[in-house]
């Protein structure tokens, strides 16, 4: 030992390894708390390092390799200290030392795992070898660990220097030693598990493993579970194999409390290992049998305050995530810890109630689920979903949003008990009115769910339902009444029934006690021996009697009681039977039938039923069983339907909201709902069509997605099966569907059309066979088929064309006036094929005169006039339309048309005037009937005669004119190419022209202009025959006496209207007469029908129009519904294209705000939302309009003016205009004369929102309104303006409110003149201005009302010599015209 010390370094190791060798082990290694512990002075027999080489000496040092060859894994008990010294100086050695260390430690872990199996089972092994495994072991894995930990270190510092910068791009360098060391940290993870694995623990003293060695293991694995990227996909492999490594640790080397405790402590700082976490305690309970871990790491988070996890965010998140994980892993290991979750349902924490919940849902869908269940399960299941239910109304949106989630989960997992659907369906679509987002779109997916997975049939409403659920309830009402009735209604005493049987009884035993032969007493006792020989004892016997005698067996009751006395002599019963005469007889049988009270009763519940009263007995309740289960299923059948109904209600609602994301999942709620064949589902899916229009692309993809999933792709084997089933769907969809329905739905089919679907002939052929009646179907699909036609002819106009003439004579054909209905939509489909409809630029399309389809037409259009069919008018106006679409001169044929239907109107009339004369006898009943014929025929020519007019100036503007343009180009062309190169100065006056526009222009103006002279000239003149049934038109018009019948003066005004249409003389001649019917038709479609053609008539002649906005304006206020829904649709249009200017009868339109028809109150709110997007468009009217709805003469209530001012006032956003409306609405409190105007510009005042400059206006208008302060109406809203003012503001601005405030109740309380002092008018010169400076703006200040003259009385009167001018407007009452408009040109308008 002394030659030790005294010898060099190099020479010691090599001492002590010779010493090693020749004396065996003698000392021990320790592992070290810190890695500088092994160079200081240890105990008796530990390990020191001696040698700690320089980190420029280490290269040579390594001499592991050789070693490791000569010596295998033992060789690290010489080599240590060089292993050590790459440890201790980490920072400044090279990395392929470090490296080639590693390599070669991996090798000595692996091969002592190799080696120690064989090691182990030896039976002869000494202490000193043992010593010497478990020093290499402890060496060897020390040294691993330590050397990986750092490693770890410097691949998150690498990690974090080469992190992409801008543009993605990661930094050079470092890059491919962090890639390999991602390969090697699995190599090292393997060598230590097959380590330990094996059960070493007996290389340790009394199999107690030290726990500095543990700690040197799990410190490593929790150091390599600290890098970020430990729970991406990639790092799976390391991730397995720490949580395997930490699972033998945990089963073999008691580390189960400090893994509990690890745990909880790396969750609260790193938030990405929850996942991990969850999968390492999944695993380690179920792969390794230690299902504690899951109850110590569950305690630990369910003991958690509060307040601790308040102070802890990420922690929260952490362990919120760890709970929901671990539930989802193995949820039924979770039941008996969870109660100690579940106190965190009541906890602040949104995060944890959550987590909880969805560990729940985990439970109740995988273990507390199916029929199986015993009384504690079923007990646990309901409370966990009594829960679950109380955090529907949780206070936090999220939490009710996730449970929400968790029982839409529940409801697809089949796992929601019956009892529990209509409630939890209930409160699922109470949550549809949330205010948040993400709750509606939670509950619109539960609601699905509940209708994909529903055990009811949902097919049927609840009104199909209510009848059957009737029938079978009184059912069941008579088969309780029918059971009640069977049952005794009194009880009979036995004495009472032995007084009824006793004489027929006495007669028996009189015949029983009576001599019979031989052969009859022998053959009756083999009988009686027969059926008494069940009896065993006396009381048996004497039950047997009372039975007999209860069903009138007197005979056999007498025999046996007779017997009785010889077999149970010794009886108390049958003791008087030993002197068998009559009378013992009948006492005996009557102390047994009716004994005393008591015995009666014992008998009574001794007697069993007879077999046939129990078998009809189960029946009977079985039958009611079945009728009460009947019952029940369809009365929750009725509340699913009820709730479905009242879902699907709600959910078309939200189709129109602006989240997108709820939309889009209302829009997959219809598609489930209307997959499912729920009743009224159709509704949602026509609601949802005009989407198809929508301006935001992900709405426009869902809906066109869901209609291709619902309507393109059909489902059947065949190509023919799959067509049927699309052209079914499409007709559903067509049948009683409006006009913008069926723009939406062609909007599809030509989708359809367009995809190239392999369907596409087979589609048309079926619709074919369906128009033509080669298959049966109804009057409804035979039209959905011929529009679906149409619609595929957009995209492909031979679907039409070349099946013309099955059109004519289908629906045009001699049957025509039996379905006009029919006829109107064939013509609809053959305007599908036109150039107006199909956009087309090149030459017109056009049939001539004499073409099959005009003669079918005009003639079913003649033949109609004169008949009472109700659908003759719209086909009339499209087949009119179609004539003036297709045909070669097309004003031609409707002059023949109106000329033959004239002539059919007149000969109508006069065949009736030879039938009245013949039938005097009938004259007043003929005369009123053929009146009413007349009335509608001729309604039906006028309507006739309005639709040519339109349709002849439409033609005119339109085709003519886009006609004669197109010729000029062809011209144009052809004198081009004639002209050939022309001189190079004609080439630069024609570039500049055409730059100039001037080339075209004059051209075009002169077309106008021909069409304008002739719509003015040529139209209503003497020669042409619409001429003559203007005069007409306005006899009717005008004498609404004469002419009242309801669809004579509809058709006429309508008429009317559209003649005006055709030149500005005829509309000024017209003008006062149809705004006359505007106002004093007693018709509401009339008024209706008049304010729309006003509307186009103000779109073409606006001047004419202008005097007359106040007439318009005025049907706001019209007592139909009807008629203020037309008159606020058309002025919206007006008003929004810029076509009338918008001036102070817009408070008309504000009036509708308060609208007791919810869809006018819509609309007017959608005319304000249109009219904000103009700038300082409500801003500039909001004064006149305050000043026309607070005027005392319209009595408007003041709750009714607030709840219209807090509308408008939301508009105004701008701090500008909020103070300028400020001094506004002051200055007009100089004019108010009213104590109720002075409230409403008090109340107008607090509505806005004022800011510090506002304020400021407020104060400087002091004088305004000081002197009104006294009422209270003006004070508390000017006292809710300085309350409202003084939240969050800064102290010196609080100050100056204050000080308002004081101000204005010192007024309200003592009065102005009390108030007012110098000193304070000093200080008002100088805090808030003199009222001389304050300047009065005249524009905002109310004028008195001008009184107008009365209008005259015009009463109507069916007199025949009524002035027919009385019913128009005099001449006093005619507007004139105070503000010219421009007019736009012709070409202009032409081109709109």
């Amino acid at each position: 030992i002394s030659c030790l010390f005294k010898t060099p370094s190099s020479m010691r190791r090599v001492y002590v390894t010779s010493e090693f060798r020749c004396f065996g082990m003698s000392w021990d290694f320790f592992v070290p708390v810190c890695v500088g512990d092994l160079v200081k002075t240890g105990g008796i027999n530990q390990y020191v390092v001696q040698d700690v080489v320089p980190p420029k000496q280490l290269p040579p040092y390594l001499k592991f390799k050789a070693a490791l060859r000569s010596q295998g894994p033992l060789c690290i008990l010489e080599h240590f200290d060089t292993g050590y010294s790459v440890l201790q100086h980490c920072n400044s050695v090279e990395l392929g030392v470090k490296e080639d260390t590693l390599e070669l430690l991996v090798q000595v872990v692996s091969g002592l795992a190799a080696s120690l199996p064989a090691f182990l089972a030896s039976t002869s092994v000494s202490a000193d070898e043992r010593k010497e495994k478990l020093n290499a072991v402890k060496m060897s894995v020390y040294l691993l660990c330590k050397l990986t930990e750092t490693f770890e270190s410097d691949s998150y510092r690498q990690s974090i220097v080469t992190a992409p910068g801008k543009g993605g791009k990661k930094g050079k360098g470092g890059g491919e030693g962090l890639l390999q060391w991602d390969s090697e940290r699995e190599k090292v993870l393997q060598a230590l598990v097959q380590l330990l694995q094996l059960d070493i623990r007996s290389l340790w003293s009394l199999s107690l493993v030290e726990e500095e060695f543990i700690s040197c293991v799990t410190c490593c694995c929790y150091k390599l579970l600290e890098n970020p990227t430990i729970s991406h996909v990639k790092s799976k492999p390391t991730r397995d194999g720490i949580i395997h490594l930490l699972g033998v640790l945990i089963k073999k080397y008691n580390h189960l409390l400090g893994a509990g405790v690890k745990v909880i402590q790396l969750l609260q700082h790193f938030e990405q290992l929850s996942s991990v976490f969850a999968q390492a305690v999944s695993v380690w309970s179920t792969e390794y049998g230690v299902r504690a871990i899951i109850g110590e790491v569950i305690r630990e988070i369910g003991q958690r305050s509060s307040e601790e996890l308040a102070r802890e965010a990420s922690g929260v998140k952490a362990f919120a995530s760890f709970i929901a994980e671990l539930g989802s892993l193995v949820p039924e290991l979770v039941i008996p810890n969870i109660s100690v979750l579940i106190t965190h349902l009541e906890g602040e924490s949104h995060s944890m109630r959550v987590a909880v919940c969805e560990v729940l849902g985990e439970i109740l869908v995988r273990v507390l689920c199916g029929d199986g269940l015993d009384e504690s399960g079923k007990a646990d299941r309901d409370r966990f979903f009594d829960t679950l239910q109380e955090h529907l109304h949780d206070t936090h949106s999220h939490v009710r949003a996730r449970v929400l989630q968790v029982y839409t989960r529940i409801v697809n997992s089949k796992a929601l008990p019956l009892c529990k659907y209509s409630e939890v369906m209930e409160l699922a679509v109470g949550r549809l009115m949330d205010k948040s987002i993400n709750v509606v779109k939670s509950a619109i997916q539960l609601l699905a769910a509940f209708i994909a997975h529903n055990p009811y049939s949902c097919k049927l409403s609840s009104a199909d339902l209510k009848k059957p659920l009737e029938k079978e309830t009184a059912k069941l009402r008579e088969i309780k009444e029918q059971l009640e009735g069977k049952a005794p209604v009194a009880v009979i005493k036995a004495s009472e029934l032995w007084a009824a049987m006793e004489p027929e009884l006495l007669v028996t035993v009189t015949t029983e006690l009576e001599p019979t032969s031989e052969a009859e007493r022998e053959q009756d006792e083999e009988e009686d021996v027969e059926e008494n020989k069940e009896a065993e004892d006396d009381r048996a016997t004497a039950v047997k009697v009372a039975q007999y005698l209860r069903v009138n067996k007197y005979r056999n009751a007498v025999r046996l009681c007779m017997r009785a006395h010889s077999c149970f002599p010794k009886s108390e019963m049958f003791a008087s039977l030993s002197t068998l005469t009559a009378e013992t007889l009948m006492d005996t049988l009557a102390l047994i039938f009716k004994g005393s009270d008591e015995d009666t009763s014992e008998l009574s519940q001794n007697l069993p039923p007879t077999p046939q009263k129990e078998a009809e007995k189960e029946v009977e309740d079985g039958e009611l069983k079945k009728q009460e289960m009947l019952v029940q299923y369809l009365k929750d059948t009725e509340t699913f339907a009820l709730q479905v109904e009242r879902a699907i209600s709600v959910i078309n609602t939200m189709l129109y909201l602006k989240t997108t994301s709820v939309v889009q999942e209302a829009v997959q709620f219809c598609v489930t709902v209307c997959e499912f064949s729920v009743a009224n589902s159709v509704s949602g899916v026509r609601k949802m069509l005009p989407l198809v229009w929508s301006t935001d692309s992900a709405i426009k993809d869902a809906v066109v997605q869901a209609y291709r999933r619902l309507y393109l792709n059909p489902q059947g084997e065949t190509i023919r099966t799959k067509a049927n089933t699309l052209v079914d769907s499409l007709s559903e969809l067509m049948v009683d569907a409006s006009l913008g329905t069926i723009q939406c739905v062609e909007e599809i089919v030509q989708e359809f059309f367009g995809s190239g679907s392999n369907l596409q002939s087979t589609v048309v052929q079926v619709l074919w066979e369906r128009f033509t009646g080669k298959r049966e179907t109804s009057g409804l699909h035979r039209r959905a088929a011929v529009l679906l036609l149409g619609m595929a002819a957009r995209a492909e106009r031979e679907v039409v064309l070349s099946n013309l003439d099955t059109l004519c004579s289908v629906a045009l054909g001699e049957k025509v006036t039996e379905d006009f209905l029919l006829a109107r939509d064939a013509v609809i489909t053959i305007c599908s094929i036109t150039d107006h409809v199909r956009q087309s630029k090149g030459a017109p399309f056009r049939l001539p005169q004499d073409h099959q389809l005009f003669t079918c037409l005009t003639q079913a259009i003649a033949d109609g006039v004169v008949m009472e069919d109700p659908y003759w008018q719209s086909f009339m106006e499209q087949a009119v339309r179609l004539l003036y679409f297709m045909a070669e001169s097309p004003d031609q044929l409707c002059t023949r048309l109106l000329q033959r239907s004239a002539r059919l109107l007149l000969d109508q009339i006069a065949e009736g005037g030879e039938l009245n004369k013949d039938a005097s006898q009938m004259q007043d009943v003929s005369q009123e009937s053929n009146e009413q014929v007349n009335c509608v025929c001729l309604a039906q020519l006028l309507a006739l005669c309005g639709c040519v007019a339109f349709w002849q100036v439409s033609h005119l503007e339109r085709s003519v004119s886009a006609e004669l343009r197109r010729r000029r180009g062809e011209k144009e062309e052809r004198e081009e190419k004639e002209k050939g190169p022309s001189s190079k100065q004609a080439a630069n006056e024609s570039a500049m022209e055409e730059e100039l526009g001037l080339i075209g222009a004059s051209a075009e103006d002169t077309e106008a202009e021909l069409i304008r002279k002739i719509c003015e000239t040529e139209l209503l003149a003497e020669e042409n025959l619409l001429s003559v049934f203007l005069p007409l038109l306005v006899r009717v018009c005008s004498s609404p006496g004469r002419y009242s019948h309801p669809q004579l003066t509809t058709a006429a005004c309508l008429a009317l209207s559209q003649y005006m249409m055709i030149s500005p003389a005829t509309c000024e001649e017209n003008i006062r007469l149809m705004f006359t019917v505007l106002e004093r038709s007693a018709l509401p479609v009339v008024r209706a029908n008049a304010i729309i053609a006003l509307g186009d008539l103000t779109v073409r002649f606006p001047n004419i129009l202008e005097p007359w906005t106040q007439n318009l304006y005025a049907r706001l206020s019209d007592n139909v519904p009807s008629v203020r829904q037309t008159a606020v649709t058309v002025l919206t249009q007006l008003v929004l294209k810029d076509v009338l200017k918008v001036k102070g009868q817009v408070s008309e339109v504000a009036v509708l705000l308060i609208d007791p028809e919810p869809h006018i109150t819509s609309l007017a709110l959608n005319f304000f939302n249109e009219l904000a997007s103009k700038d300082n468009a409500i801003y500039n009217l909001l004064p006149d309009i305050i000043s026309r709805l607070s005027d005392p003469e319209r009595g408007m209530s003041s709750e009714d003016f607030n709840t219209i001012m807090k509308q408008l006032f939301s508009y105004i956003t701008k701090e500008r205009q909020t103070e300028s409306l400020v001094e506004k609405l002051c200055q007009r409190f100089r004019t108010a004369k009213t104590e109720r105007q002075w409230c409403d510009l008090a109340m107008s005042l607090s509505l806005l929102s004022m800011c510090e400059r506002g304020f400021k206006r407020l104060q400087e208008c002091w004088e305004c309104y000081s002197d009104k302060l006294t009422e209270p109406g003006v004070y508390q809203p000017l006292l809710s303006i300085t309350a409202r003012l003084r939240r969050g503001a800064k102290a010196q601005f609080k100050a100056q409110v204050d000080e308002f405030e004081k101000r204005l109740t010192a007024v309200h309380t003592r009065g102005l003149e009390n108030v007012e002092s110098p000193e304070m008018d000093e200080e008002n010169q100088k805090g808030v201005g003199s009222s001389e400076k304050t300047v009065i703006n005249d524009s905002f200040v109310t004028p008195q009302k001008s009184r107008k003259s009365k209008k005259p009385a015009i009463t109507f009167s069916s007199d025949e010599e009524e002035d027919e001018e009385d019913a128009v407007m005099a001449d006093s009452e005619t507007p004139k015209v105070t503000t010219p408009i421009s007019r736009t040109s012709r070409r202009a308008r032409l081109r709109n």
